[in-house]
């Protein structure tokens, strides 16, 4: 008796969105009886029966923009001069043979010639 109450203290702290699909068709069959076919529902029908009859409103999440480290406001033209600066500056390091500033070099080029295309 003692084990059955903890289970369900446990199941009410787990935040829906964390719940597997036999625990979310448990609660449905508790709270919502009315609802049929919850056997064959997929996670997020799921989600939406519990949801609606607990009253919580789903709120879409906000998408954070990907950025290409802090130069993501330059025009097409001041990036290709800034790949042309850093090609130079990849040449120096060559030299002195430092690989692991190259690297460095190698991924901001990298990611401003993928800024240029996107901006294209």
């Amino acid at each position: 008796m003692a084990g059955e109450v903890k289970k369900e203290e446990k199941q009410a702290e787990k935040p829906l969105d964390k719940m597997t699909v036999t625990e979310l068709r448990e609660v449905v069959k508790q709270e919502v009886p009315e609802v049929t076919g919850v056997t064959g529902m997929k996670k997020d029908q799921l989600l939406e029966i519990v949801k609606e009859a607990r009253g919580i409103k789903d709120e879409a999440p906000v998408k954070k923009k990907k950025t290409a480290g802090p130069k993501k406001d330059l025009s097409v033209r001041e990036m290709k001069l800034e790949i042309i600066r850093l090609r130079a500056e990849r040449e120096v390091l060559r030299q002195e043979k430092d690989k692991k500033k190259l690297e460095i070099i190698r991924r901001r080029i990298n990611r401003l010639k993928k800024m240029t295309r996107r901006a294209a």
